[in-house]
Order: C-alpha cells, then sequence, then structure tokens
C-alpha cells in the first residue's frame, strides 16, 4: 500500500478543519455584532440551530447545481431571521457576508491535524478537494498554516462540478498529474468523499471521529487522524 500511493487528497471541512467549532465562535460574534437578543432571538445557539436547518437544505440545492452560491450566502441568513419574525433583506445579506468573512479566521483543526500532514508531507504529494467556496477555503489553509504542505488545492468551483460527481475528481487528476491507482481520498462524508473516490476506482480512508457510521464499504475506517500513520 506505502509503495504504491503517491497521491494523497485530503477533504478539508470537518476532516482537517473542525467546521463546526469555528462556525460556532463566528456565530457568537455575529449574534454579539449586530445585537441579534434586541431584535428577538433569545440566543445564539437557538440562532445557530435554525440556521443549520436552512443551511442543510440550501447546501444540497447548491451541490445539486439548482442554486447559486450567491443566492445561497444570504439566503440561509434571511431565512433563519425570518423564523424569527425578523424581516430584514439587508440585514440578512450583511451577516451572510459577515459569516464568509469570519469563520475562515476562526482557527479550529482536528486533533493531530498538523501532525498527520509532517507526517505524510516528505513522503507523498498532497492535495486538497473541497466543495467549499474557492475563497473561504484558501483563506482557512493560509490562517492555519496548512497552505505550505498541498501543492492542489481543488475547489468544486474551479472544476465546475461538486464532489461526488466523478468529474471533479478526473480535474484533480489531471490537475496533479496523478493517477487515480496511485491516489487515496481522505474525507469525512461518506457519500461525498467515499463512494465519490470509489466511483472513480480511488481508495479511500473514511475519517468517522464521532463513530456514526462505521466502515460501510470504505477502504480504510479511522476514528482519528492519526490513526493514518499505520495505513500510509
Amino acid at each position: 500500500m506505502k509503495k504504491k500511493i503517491k497521491h494523497i487528497f485530503f477533504d478539508l471541512d470537518r476532516t482537517l478543519w473542525d467546521f463546526e467549532k469555528s462556525a460556532e465562535q463566528a456565530f457568537e460574534e455575529i449574534y454579539d455584532h449586530h445585537k441579534l437578543f434586541e431584535k428577538g432571538i433569545p440566543s445564539v445557539k437557538e440562532f445557530h440551530n435554525n440556521y443549520t436547518i436552512h443551511n442543510n437544505k440550501l447546501w444540497d440545492q447548491y451541490r445539486k447545481g439548482e442554486i447559486k452560491k450567491e443566492i445561497l450566502r444570504g439566503l440561509r441568513f434571511r431565512l433563519t431571521l425570518n423564523d424569527f419574525g425578523i424581516v430584514d433583506e439587508e440585514l440578512g445579506e450583511k451577516i451572510g457576508d459577515d459569516y464568509v468573512r469570519l469563520s475562515p479566521l476562526k482557527v479550529n483543526l482536528f486533533p493531530y491535524s498538523i501532525e498527520i500532514l509532517e507526517y505524510l508531507y516528505p513522503k507523498y504529494k498532497l492535495h486538497i478537494i473541497t466543495n467549499g467556496f474557492s475563497e473561504v477555503q484558501y483563506t482557512k489553509l493560509k490562517t492555519s498554516g496548512m497552505d505550505k504542505y498541498f501543492l492542489e488545492v481543488i475547489t468544486s468551483e474551479e472544476a465546475g462540478v461538486k464532489k461526488p460527481n466523478s468529474e471533479i475528481f478526473e480535474f484533480a487528476f489531471k490537475k496533479a498529474g496523478a493517477l487515480a491507482k496511485e491516489s487515496i481520498m481522505i474525507g469525512d462524508d461518506y457519500e461525498v468523499d467515499i463512494i465519490g473516490a470509489r466511483n472513480v476506482d480511488m481508495k479511500q480512508i473514511f475519517f468517522d471521529p464521532d463513530k456514526k457510521t462505521g466502515k460501510n464499504g470504505s477502504t480504510y475506517y479511522i476514528n482519528c487522524l492519526r490513526e493514518i500513520e499505520s495505513i500510509l
């Protein structure tokens, strides 16, 4: 295995970058800055919980190409405000812009993210494949100091398609000068990362830190990033 693999493709959010922790911190700042308590939103937790429901639905539409990212960014917050009886399109857009600006600056990584990159970096060519917004993902990599480990960062915006579409993986192979048989995908989303990689005959490491899913047919299954050392 170690001899065959030359290229490692990582997902970013919820694989290396602790998306939930960073989002919580951004929401706390937004809640205070825009005085949302005074506007009728009882707590940052309720605001975040309602947002998550709308965001998940809209992201699913975005992933399917049904809405543009410009619509997604503001609409998810406008709908959340509406839940609390606040009809303010301008405020929704402002909060949307604030969130995209703030969240990549709140650096929270999963345990051993840097350590595993340090371990892999001398041995393999490392890359990112992400469905996240390009400007946000590049900022996350830079602010966290992880940018120096990756040769190529492949975003869905650049590829024109999103994971699990096979075309983004083929695009990534071409950009990285890699072959599927000498590559492995590491990600947390079974449908998007694992099945997507499997569909192009690429090995996968399924990262499931909360032990929610189980191996489920993935090539390898881990709960901690440090376990990658025993595989690669």
